[in-house]
């Protein structure tokens, strides 16, 4: 495996700390959580997103991906959407990040005719665009079900353990369903399914191991830590000093 973390679990730490504790801890690359206020947002001048590459090509640290909030099946109008979609991957381009993380919150036909519409655009800058598994779209088989129908090599999957859990499907049922499209992994841990607060990866009910046996050599997996949504979480950067191992 090739280890992550992601900085949504780091609100108020800025990027030269963020690196600190990649290369501190043995972690190879950073999900960038991009938001207002965040150290990483569509606001970034040309000079600041060339330091922001200087800096992970310093720490010889991957930039994994922008992790917008586009809800790219959202109701109204496709000209908006496709707008923010596309600054986010003119931004991951910018970064040398490979992936831009998108929602889905919506429909398939929605879905299906702004990803293909985006799709020239990611591929002419080496970017591809992932469809997490969440709300509208928790399972794998529905987010492999719009990659399918977009078949694009720019267009694909990002598997969130937890909301295919929640789902109701198996490390093996998400991982034959998504295994064509699929970019990275996320993971996490949480007691229950009534109780979503962040733990320490395996100190929770998620099959993280099954998960990771499943994933060929090479394959991405980033630690995903929901801390600004659970104010009772565990600090995350004390957690970052031990790398996972794979099963």
């Amino acid at each position: 495996m090739k280890w992550a973390f992601s900085t949504l679990g780091l609100p108020d730490v800025q990027l030269p700390e963020v690196l600190r504790l990649a290369t501190t801890h043995g972690w190879s690359g950073v999900e960038l959580r991009c938001a207002t206020g965040q150290p990483i947002h569509l606001g970034l001048s040309a000079a600041e997103r060339a330091s922001v590459v200087r800096q992970f090509s310093a720490a010889e640290v991957q930039p994994l991906a922008v992790c917008s909030y586009v809800r790219i099946a959202t109701p109204g109008d496709d000209a908006p959407v496709l707008a923010e979609l596309l600054d986010h991957v003119r931004l991951a381009a910018d970064l040398g990040a490979p992936y831009v993380r998108v929602f889905p919150r919506g429909d398939d036909p929605t879905a299906v005719r702004r990803l293909t519409a985006a799709a020239p655009t990611a591929d002419a800058v080496g970017v591809r665009i992932l469809v997490e598994t969440h709300d509208t779209h928790r399972a794998a088989a529905d987010v492999a079900r719009l990659a399918a129908q977009v078949n694009s090599p720019s267009v694909g999957g990002l598997w969130d353990l937890m909301h295919t859990w929640l789902a109701g499907e198996s490390p093996a049922a998400s991982h034959a369903a998504l295994a064509p499209h699929l970019g990275y992994v996320q993971i996490k841990d949480i007691a229950s399914p009534d109780d979503l607060t962040p733990l320490p990866l395996g100190a929770g009910v998620l099959p993280i191991a099954d998960c990771l046996r499943l994933l060929p050599a090479g394959t991405w997996v980033s630690w995903e830590y929901e801390a600004p949504w659970h104010p009772t979480a565990a600090p995350f950067a004390p957690l970052l000093a031990r790398l996972p191992v794979a099963p």
